[in-house]
């Protein structure tokens, strides 16, 4: 079959949701393509087990930006999901929606957050039950993770500096303090492959491509009538309808670019016709920067210590294989803070995440002390960077460029963050598990030391947004401006980054897309 009502490019934390919802009538057909495998990995469904997928080149984009100016010219190392479930399938299950304030700051019709409450609810099937917050029955299982007593010490420690009790950050406010939730149900991930694709696959009107590189997208009189896609070597064609594009803030508007839609000039000094000038395409993007601290454990309760005991490392295996509990039920995020940095804020503007373990490199080998880590995010970023091809070939990584710690308020968030982090760690109950500052460690004090911590220690947090913005490339209905035929339903159409994780969020933005494009099927 060469020919599809809809082709939808990229399976990953949307597209999975869009082949899903447009298949389910049985009246229109669809192609889903993704670059990478079936998400049949083992360590993709266990949520600890996306510390082995970070250098998995098969599973993962892998991406480097280009030199950081503000970071030390360091290239900030960038995963992204290249699998069944896409991100989704390797991230760190954090489910946070961000504030009502970040979606009504939009200031889209159509994009509120009281209009896009009904999505998260609609996707979601919360272990808490229903109310007017959550829903149950959607695709996307949510759950709460296991209480541990450096996470409780933590939770009381930011609590006696006034940062209240929070136990739903997705509920009606975000502030506060407490345990996060997971995208995960009986210890194992809940992808939008598993939750949505899955249930799906086996319909006669989709059929999904794997190891499918998209390559071009064909136009004809401005628009949109097919995608040349590259699997094994062999290049293939196919027509739709419809494309709708789903490759995420860096890969939707790179096969854009590719395509002949983006800058001008860009495009032409990669010879590439240009089919539709649109600045936008690449640009702004925005990310939320990330800075861990580390502290030793004067307690052996610490995943550094599972891991250096065969024993105790056997008896987590076990533990995990028998009844789906212990550490490797609980991925990157236990608990957290959302705090403000200022008395005078509405909302809080920095993340923190508090992590039961530390490793010198993220997704590397632990410690070999009992240790934990203390990071810092910011949520409201000012800061824009791009992503812009380096030539005109598809299997070529895009340039990168975050340009972090660009305007003075997003360095002194992140250093009002950390010193925060200090004072939780060092107030009780939180002090008596630390046996000492392990990284930046007491010598770091004034706030040029701090900025310099930053600069050589400051990394993504891996939550790209914003390079095809509603109302600079695509329109409120998600239609690429000045074409016909074509969409961007994805991370990259989000006018601001949301405040934290952004996973919910794009499946949100997914579920109301779909319903978009049915209105005018």
């Amino acid at each position: 079959m060469n020919s599809f009502d809809y082709i939808v490019v990229g399976a990953g934390s949307a597209g999975c949701v869009l082949a899903s919802r447009l298949t389910e009538s049985g009246r229109r057909s669809v192609l889903l393509l993704e670059a990478g495998p079936r998400d049949t990995d083992f360590w993709i469904h266990v949520p600890l087990g996306y510390g082995k997928l970070f250098a998995r080149t098969d599973l993962n984009w892998a991406y480097e930006s280009e030199p950081e100016p503000a970071l030390n010219d360091r290239r900030i190392f960038t995963p992204r999901g290249k699998v069944l479930g896409g991100s989704s399938s390797i991230n760190g299950l954090v489910y946070i929606r961000g504030q009502r304030e970040d979606f009504d700051g939009w200031a889209i019709p159509g994009w509120g957050f009281d209009d896009l409450l009904p999505y998260f609810r609609k996707s979601e099937d919360q272990s808490r039950g229903a109310d007017p917050w959550h829903g149950v029955g959607g695709p996307l299982a949510v759950s709460d993770l296991p209480r541990h007593g450096l996470c409780d010490a933590f939770i009381a420690s930011a609590m006696a500096l006034g940062i209240p009790r929070n136990d739903d950050f997705n509920g009606a406010t975000q502030e506060g303090t407490g345990y996060y939730q997971a995208t995960e149900s009986n210890g194992r991930r809940c992808s939008t492959a598993v939750g949505y694709l899955r249930p799906a696959e086996k319909r006669p009107n989709l059929k999904i491509e794997v190891d499918a590189l998209a390559t071009r997208i064909h136009f004809r009189d401005r628009r949109a009538v097919g995608i040349e896609f590259q699997k094994k070597g062999e290049i293939h064609t196919v027509r739709a309808g419809e494309i709708i594009l789903c490759g995420g803030a860096f890969n939707s508007p790179q096969l854009l670019q590719l395509s002949g839609v983006g800058p001008r000039a860009l495009l032409e000094r990669h010879g590439i016709p240009v089919v539709h000038e649109s600045p936008g395409v690449g640009a702004d993007l925005q990310d939320h920067f990330y800075v861990r601290t580390f502290w030793r454990c004067r307690k052996a309760i610490t995943l550094n210590d599972d891991m250096m005991s065969l024993r105790r490392m056997a008896l987590v295996g076990l533990r995990y294989f028998l009844f789906r509990q212990g550490p490797l039920t609980v991925s990157a995020g236990h608990a957290a803070a959302f705090i403000r940095t200022r008395p005078d804020l509405k909302r809080p503007d920095a993340q923190l995440y508090f992590i039961n373990f530390s490793s010198a490199k993220r997704g590397g080998v632990l410690h070999r002390h009992s240790g934990f880590t203390c990071a810092v995010s910011q949520l409201q970023v000012e800061s824009r960077g791009s992503v812009h091809i380096r030539c005109g070939d598809p299997a070529a990584a895009p340039a990168i460029r975050y340009n972090y710690l660009a305007t003075e308020n997003d360095r002194r968030v992140m250093i009002e963050g950390l010193k925060l982090v200090r004072r939780i760690v060092n107030t009780a109950p939180m002090r008596d598990y630390v046996s000492s500052e392990y990284l930046p460690g007491p010598g770091v004090q004034g706030d040029s030391e701090w900025l310099d911590y930053c600069r050589g220690m400051g990394e993504t947090v891996f939550h790209p947004a914003s390079t095809c913005r509603i109302g600079a490339v695509v329109d409120e209905k998600l239609k690429v401006k000045g074409l016909r035929g074509l969409r961007v339903i994805d991370a990259s159409v989000m006018p601001a980054v949301p405040s934290g994780n952004i996973n919910a969020a794009v499946i949100a933005i997914a579920e109301k897309g779909a319903d978009l494009v049915k209105e005018d099927a």
